[in-house]
């Protein structure tokens, strides 16, 4: 059996070539594109928060929805809420700490399912595209960016983990958890 062979039988799609077998670099595509979509929309959503830009409320009218909402000190969960739209969108979308991009991404996104939530599943009451974001956020945190991206040049991230997938998903819901305790 030659090597390449072997390799592939093992499961390793960076050494399987041929008909029938997808490139890594389909993978890494792949990743790329679904990092920018979700990244981007994410950050700009914060920017609304933070900023007021594309329409959104800035800072002030997002804390009135957020205390409004049963959050305790609306202003600064909107703060809270369009920095880790902001940092972890521009995360995603460079590939740079991607689990903890993903777990930013995903904790606010639980708490947009909980504010949402009993509004049935379809937009705009419904839950869709809340529940859509969160799934493709924690997908990210535990698949890792592909190998276009920042993490690429940081030796601990280099090689994705599973592991630290797995720590930002929990982190991310633990964080979420915490913050939805403090609502009323």
């Amino acid at each position: 059996m030659s090597a390449t062979l072997r390799a592939a039988s093992a499961g390793s799609p960076a050494t399987a070539t041929g008909p029938g077998t997808t490139s890594p670099h389909a993978y890494d595509g792949g990743l790329l594109l679904l990092r920018l979509a979700v990244g981007l929309t994410v950050a700009a959503h914060g920017a609304q928060k933070l900023f007021g830009w594309f329409g959104g409320g800035g800072l002030e009218g997002t804390g009135q929805f957020f205390t409004t909402s049963g959050y305790p000190s609306g202003t600064v969960m909107a703060l809270i809420a369009g920095l880790s739209e902001t940092l972890g969108g521009l995360g995603l979308v460079t590939g740079l700490l991607t689990p903890l991009a993903g777990a930013a991404v995903l904790g606010t996104m639980i708490n947009a399912l909980a504010v949402k939530w009993g509004g049935g599943f379809f937009a705009p009451e419904g839950v869709e595209y809340e529940l859509l974001l969160a799934v493709a956020a924690a997908g990210l945190a535990l698949t890792g960016p592909g190998r276009l991206a920042v993490d690429r040049f940081l030796p601990v991230l280099r090689a994705h983990r599973l592991v630290h997938g797995v720590a930002a998903v929990v982190l991310a819901a633990v964080a979420a958890g915490l913050v939805l305790l403090v609502r009323g």
